[in-house]
């Protein structure tokens, strides 16, 4: 099974011998590489949605993996018992609905010995909620795959004791040092696409809105600078 450099990223960090449950399975391709790889002995492929579960149930026969890989139609982890597997996976999911679907289900979701996690918005509200919630984001990968950035939680259930800052929030903690170079691209990118929408925003007629608006592009864009300097400073290009 060929995984996209993500979905690779996510498999990858699966702890070797745990039982995988992929929440968002979308076709079955991380359950059936983690199986296929010898990383996980069985696994759950779980989706909301009965097409894409269809395929992965295709896809799952397809590789002769029915007897070590089940299908569940499941809303989250509405349908996953606690203890039935040791790594979860949400991948591809919205932060919003990341958050709802680990609220929705806290005992289960706490049931795991690691989440790996991979929100595709909101990824300041999702550490947020992860680190008031008993969660320990242990560390974090960073990847661009087909130009888009990715970043990848590996979590624990444990008490984060850690004083977290603003860009911490926003940029995380502990990005694995292999991955700075796509971390730096990404912060460059991102202070680019704020510088340009400040001067926008500076040409426009002034109103409360729009002061607030550029009062908080300056904090983001300092924010950047500070966590692009910290990133200089750690020594990973030398």
């Amino acid at each position: 099974m060929k995984l996209s450099k993500r979905l690779e990223t996510v498999a990858s960090m699966v702890t070797k011998g745990n039982r995988a449950a992929d929440v968002g399975c979308d076709h079955g391709f991380v359950p059936i590489f983690l199986v296929e790889s010898g990383t996980s002995p069985l696994a759950v492929a779980a989706d909301v949605r009965p097409g894409p579960l269809s395929r992965a149930k295709e896809h799952i026969r397809e590789h002769g993996l029915e007897e070590k890989i089940q299908t569940r139609l499941s809303d989250g982890l509405a349908n996953i018992k606690p203890g039935e597997a040791d790594s979860l996976i949400m991948s591809g999911i919205g932060g919003i609905l990341m958050m709802r679907l680990l609220q929705d289900e806290e005992h289960t979701a706490k049931s795991f010995k690691e989440l790996i996690l991979s929100p595709q918005s909101e990824l300041f509200d999702v550490r947020r909620y992860l680190v008031s919630n008993g969660y320990l984001i242990e560390y974090e990968h960073m990847l661009c795959d087909e130009g888009k950035y990715y970043f990848i939680f590996h979590v624990i259930i444990k008490k984060d004791e850690r004083e977290w800052s603003y860009e911490e929030y926003r940029y995380g903690k502990d990005i694995c040092k292999d991955d700075m170079k796509t971390f730096l691209a990404y912060l460059e990118k991102e202070e680019r696409q704020y510088e340009q929408i400040l001067e926008k925003m500076k040409q426009a007629p002034e109103n409360d809105r729009a002061v607030q608006r550029i009062a908080q592009l300056h904090q983001d864009i300092t924010c950047l600078k500070k966590r692009r300097q910290l990133v200089y400073d750690c020594g990973c290009f030398a």
